[in-house]
């Protein structure tokens, strides 16, 4: 007599892996132990939550508010950084520009003064000679220069007191500051320009866009005294090219 195997008559779902039945309740296989009710796994997220702060993955609304409040303090830094930033940007460019380009003499169409000495008119500081000038009877004077059209103006010269020549140049009182006044398609910018007690040409850095009007006012005089005046032998401008 050989035993007969009892029917398995056991119900219930089918296990994934092998087919045998299952009675409810089970969690394993009761032939080959696979798990009958795995847990669903996690989708995987989009590439832009795996970045810091979206990566983390919350359950209902937990964390939302703080996630929220930190991109808006991100994005308002990155606006305000780039409003700030602006100008500077454009400094830099601007600068870079004229290192790159040739600066070229550019000539006013029109010069006027607050006051000038007999036979010294302000017309002397552009004539392109060192050896006439414009004579100022007191401290503050001042000359205006317009030009044709707005110009990008990079450089000054200015060759202070009466003569470039070392044997004529304290016969006359010299300024030792001059305030600068430029007139721009968007207002006015002002500079204080140092001066040296000496003969000759001195350049001065100036890099101002959109320039229309230079007004130039004498300060600190030197040597002014009764029958001398301030002297102002030549402005040269230079634009970029």
């Amino acid at each position: 007599m050989r035993p007969v195997k009892a029917p398995d008559e056991v119900v219930g779902a089918p296990c994934p892996s092998c087919g045998t039945p299952n009675p409810p309740g089970r969690r394993f296989c009761r032939r080959c132990a696979t798990p009958l009710n795995p847990a669903a796994k996690p989708e995987a997220l989009p590439w832009w939550r795996t970045v810091w702060p979206f990566r983390r993955r919350v359950r209902a609304s937990s964390g939302r508010a703080v996630r929220f409040l930190v991109i808006l303090a991100v994005v308002v830094a990155l606006c305000a950084g780039a409003v700030l930033l602006l100008p500077v940007g454009r400094v830099l460019f601007e600068d870079t520009r004229d290192k790159l380009g040739k600066a070229v003499p550019i000539t006013p169409v029109s010069t006027e003064a607050s006051a000038a000495s007999p036979g010294h008119p302000a017309k002397n500081t552009v004539d392109g000679v060192n050896n006439s000038y414009w004579g100022a009877p007191a401290e503050g004077a001042s000359v205006t220069y317009t030009f044709r059209q707005p110009f990008r103006l990079v450089d000054l010269i200015i060759t202070n007191g009466p003569s470039n020549n070392p044997e004529v140049y304290s016969s006359q009182a010299r300024a030792l500051r001059i305030d600068l006044e430029v007139t721009t398609q968007d207002g006015e910018q002002r500079k204080e320009l140092t001066l040296s007690d000496k003969p000759g040409p001195q350049p001065i850095h100036i890099a101002i866009s959109d320039v229309k009007t230079v007004r130039l006012v004498l300060r600190e005089p030197v040597d002014l005294s009764s029958g001398r005046q301030l002297a102002l032998a030549e402005v040269e401008f230079f634009q970029r090219g």
